[in-house]
């Protein structure tokens, strides 16, 4: 990162919809991480609400949560140099079941009131001063921030296409295109969320996808994880979350019976359509569960090709799958479903736009994979770092405003 392209000195305040306790991958763990190399960070969790309060009391995070609403414990949390987790000393309204627009509207309000006020006090722990307030996509609980927190710069970062989701869809729908151009800036991290940005900010731009690649480039220097050590190769492995809304299930169903004699790898937590699916009578298909993300690159690296059965929905369509990133920084070669995001892939990808190309693919893949492309996939992955990412971000912001 050249220092043209760096914020220094500055305070900058995160809020989205990934908690820092989250068991998977974030992107917005890793941009604050990122940025806490240069600034200070103050990363707020979503604060509790009523209904997730009543329905899983006994939930550990929510059970936390909780506690510190009963200032059990300490809610401001050093985590690393420069960056500390918060959590906001508030209990918010669960409102999303209310279809009344004005009614909901200021329901919210008041909610981004409550959660700006909360802000506000670690800002003042923490003497935070002329701070960029960054949105991971959080539509509903940061639509006000920018009105009630006064940032300096206020950044919406687009990363999934929320309104595919029944969830966010009927209020998101008519409230994501209004806190984009309400926004000072805009980021996608894929070109088709960046078009829908730039449908309502001008001040909208492409900063792509980063990846943690020493975790993934050093792999092949991992032992082999117990569970999958009696598992027979070739091993085509999927990681991530297990999702039917996200993959599909019968490109996963098709490989299988296709090919009888390899086995199906599968490291992630299921939904409840992943765990009734016929998938789970099927003898060369292996389910492996949830597992720590710095655990997930020494399962790849036993995979003999990585696939990423994507189903093609307005969900899932303008989206950057990063584990493409984690599987080419391994070396592995990759079949996916081809979208528009993965044409920045088609060069070391193989992207099937069947069940049978599936098969097809894998084949291929097993029979011409060599040391050399696999080199060939990590320089290219390489190129994909956080540190790339944010300084697309930081260029962004200097654009819209010499800070």
């Amino acid at each position: 990162m050249r220092n043209m392209d760096l914020i220094k000195g500055k305070d900058i305040i995160i809020v989205g919809l990934q908690p820092w306790d989250t068991e998977i991958g974030s992107n917005c763990k890793n941009i604050a991480l990122e940025f806490s190399k240069f600034n200070r960070v103050l990363y707020v969790n979503s604060p509790l609400d009523r209904i997730t309060k009543l329905r899983h009391p006994l939930d550990i995070k929510v059970k936390k949560r909780i506690d510190m609403l009963k200032e059990k414990k300490q809610n401001l949390e050093m985590v690393s140099n420069n960056l500390w987790v918060y959590y906001p000393d508030i209990l918010i309204e669960s409102i999303n079941w209310i279809k009344i627009d004005f009614l909901f509207d200021a329901l919210n309000k008041n909610n981004n009131k409550r959660i700006a006020n909360s802000i506000k006090k670690a800002i003042k722990v923490l003497d935070f001063k002329d701070y960029i307030l960054f949105n991971d996509n959080d539509i509903f609980r940061g639509f006000y921030l920018k009105d009630y927190l006064s940032p300096v710069v206020s950044v919406y970062y687009s990363r999934d296409y929320l309104i595919g989701v029944d969830y966010w869809k009927f209020h998101g729908t008519r409230l994501e295109p209004k806190l984009m151009a309400k926004s000072d800036v805009c980021v996608a991290n894929s070109s088709y969320l960046t078009e829908i940005c730039k449908k309502y900010n001008n001040d909208s731009f492409y900063i792509g996808q980063g990846c943690e690649l020493e975790l993934f480039l050093s792999a092949k220097h991992q032992p082999s994880p117990v569970d999958i050590k009696e598992i027979s190769q070739p091993r085509i492995g999927y990681v991530g979350v297990l999702s039917a809304i996200r993959l599909n299930l019968e490109i996963i169903m098709q490989i299988a019976k296709d090919r009888p004699q390899w086995s199906i790898v599968l490291v992630g937590p299921e939904d409840n359509d992943f765990k009734s699916s016929e998938l789970h009578s099927l003898s060369n298909v292996y389910f492996l569960g949830a597992k720590d993300p710095k655990d997930l690159p020494a399962y790849i690296n036993t995979f003999s090709v990585c696939i990423n059965p994507q189903l093609v929905n307005e969900l899932t369509i303008g989206n950057y799958p990063r584990k493409i990133d984690e599987y080419l920084a391994s070396g592995k070669p990759v079949v996916a479903t081809k979208t528009e995001t993965m044409s920045e892939f088609k060069d070391h990808c193989y992207l099937a736009t069947t069940k049978q190309e599936y098969t097809e693919f894998i084949q291929k893949s097993l029979e011409s994979d060599s040391p050399n492309l696999a080199r060939i996939r990590q320089e290219f992955a390489s190129s994909h770092s956080w540190e790339n990412s944010v300084s697309k971000i930081y260029q962004a912001i200097i654009n819209y405003k010499t800070i």
